[in-house]
């Protein structure tokens, strides 16, 4: 088969997944925002059987005789930048999931997705008996495929692999140990300061259509294309990038806590901007979409703490804020800046304060390594979950729902992606420190309310690129360097080192 032939088969196939991958996420976004629940079981058969047709043609006799071909040395050799990636990306994929049998994937994915339904009602009920069985199976699950796969050093490395390449147990508790170093001395340091913010001034009651409503506006302001995108509500705030001209986002309102929608949206926004973004001539390829979970977390957590939680961002957005809630928030746009980076534990991952939040991911990290590699059962974990948070954080859950039942991740089978979030936090600061250096009037435009250079600097290094690079390689071209835990924990440091006067 000639070169050219075999590169625009390749290319139509690659097409037709990503065609279907795009369904199965529509499918999955509406399970998850409003699909009636008498409908998940159905639903979620027919995403099984579209999940195992893509997997199929991805393993497909047909995707190794192309991958094979185009791997010959007159042919790769001759591919341009974009096809040898492709063509990379897609033989580890190849050569990974080869192994795994279609009718037992297609079993996982009804499987993880009826436990996504369930875990909704099991969390609004406390339920962990009930949900148990179902992560049980999913954990006998992803140990078959990790024999399948082949164990990579651990068999807790051969899930990080998945989502952020090339990581490792040993790696990352190298960069948690640095982040521990620094971090449990500034909060004990923080914990005794005389000058601790006045939380009150965030009390009150908020009308969720209020929320929603400065939702939309600050999203503007980030520059989300509505005209490619949409805000709903969900159990779980989450983003899901159909394609680039179709990027849904999710929150959730609370009526007694203004901050929670808020910068769940702000957080998911950074998602769907990653994904609005990506470079046109990555359409139709599996590189259209973000290099790694944590270099995609790092937009989310980027635009939530670092632009969000700002003091720039307050004294220009915080009249608006009050603006929605007549009222409320009596206070002046100081002390709001500063309750709402107040430091302390907590029990939600999603609601903890910058400084902790990395806590709440090594507790998560090394629950998942001892299931992985120790051989902890889903009965152990409300006992060990408990205890960790007892031993990280001082505090103890009153109840599952709070506890071990207050992500959605485990219940799609996403062990592996918890790290994510603290290797976000890490890339965020550094690209924040490079920003910085490139554009020294970077806090001016944040107060001023000039967020689009900043989106627009960000998809000029990170976002146009997709998977074409590899999270270590952007690091390094936007950096000037790899990935240093030192910039989160003097980003950390010196904001509040400010905060509590220390």
């Amino acid at each position: 088969m000639e070169k050219a032939e075999a590169l625009a088969k390749f290319r139509e196939l690659i097409k037709k997944i990503k065609s279907y991958e795009e369904v199965i996420g529509l499918a999955y976004w509406d399970m998850r925002t409003g699909a009636p629940k008498s409908g998940i079981d159905a639903r979620s058969e027919a995403v099984g059987v579209l999940s195992a047709e893509s997997f199929r043609l991805a393993v497909s006799d047909e995707m190794g005789e192309l991958l094979a071909r185009l791997r010959e040395p007159d042919a790769y050799g001759n591919l341009s930048r974009i096809d040898r990636r492709l063509v990379d990306e897609t033989a580890k994929e190849y050569e990974r999931n080869r192994r795994i049998p279609p009718e037992l994937y297609q079993e996982y994915v009804v499987l993880t997705s009826q436990a996504e339904a369930f875990w909704e009602q099991a969390k609004a009920n406390n339920d962990y008996a009930g949900f148990r069985p179902y992560l049980e199976r999913i954990i006998d699950y992803t140990n078959r495929f990790i024999e399948l796969w082949g164990v990579k050093g651990t068999r807790y490395d051969t899930l990080l692999d998945q989502y952020e390449p090339g990581m490792t147990t040993a790696e990352l508790d190298r960069l948690f140990g640095g982040l521990r170093e620094k971090l449990v001395p500034l909060a004990a340091a923080i914990a005794e300061s005389p000058a601790q913010p006045d939380r009150s001034v965030l009390a009150g009651t908020f009308e969720p259509e209020a929320q929603r409503r400065f939702s939309l506006f600050i999203l503007k302001e980030m520059g989300f294309d509505f005209e490619a995108g949409r805000l709903d509500e969900s159990v779980h705030p989450f983003a899901t990038g159909l394609n680039p001209g179709d990027v849904r986002i999710t929150t959730r309102y609370l009526p007694n806590d203004v901050a929670s929608a808020l910068f769940g949206t702000i957080h998911e926004g950074g998602h769907a901007l990653y994904e609005q973004n990506l470079g046109s001539e990555l359409a139709g390829t599996t590189l259209q979409t973000g290099t790694s979970m944590g270099i995609h977390e790092s937009q989310s957590r980027f635009w939530e703490n670092i632009i969000g939680r700002s003091r720039p961002f307050w004294q220009r957005y915080f009249g608006e804020l009050q603006s929605h809630f007549p009222g409320r928030l009596n206070t002046d746009a100081e002390s709001f800046y500063r309750a709402i980076n107040i430091v302390e534990p907590s029990l939600i991952r999603i609601e903890a304060d910058e400084l902790t939040y990395n806590l709440h991911i090594v507790i998560r990290y090394e629950i998942e390594k001892m299931i992985f590699d120790e051989g902890v059962t889903a009965a152990d974990l409300p006992e060990i979950w408990n205890a960790k948070y007892k031993e990280y954080l001082g505090i103890e859950p009153p109840n599952d729902a709070e506890g071990v039942l207050q992500d959605v991740h485990w219940s799609g089978g996403a062990f592996g992606y918890f790290p994510s979030y603290a290797l976000g936090n890490m890339y965020a600061a550094q690209f924040a420190a490079a920003m910085e250096r490139e554009m020294p009037d970077i806090w001016e435009l944040v107060g001023s309310g000039r967020l689009i250079p900043i989106k627009d600097w960000l998809t000029e290094r990170i976002y146009r690129y997709g998977k074409l690079e590899t999270p270590g390689e952007i690091v390094r071209r936007v950096t000037g360097g790899p990935l240093n835990p030192s910039y989160l924990t003097d980003y950390l440091e010196e904001k509040y080192r400010d905060i509590y006067r220390l």
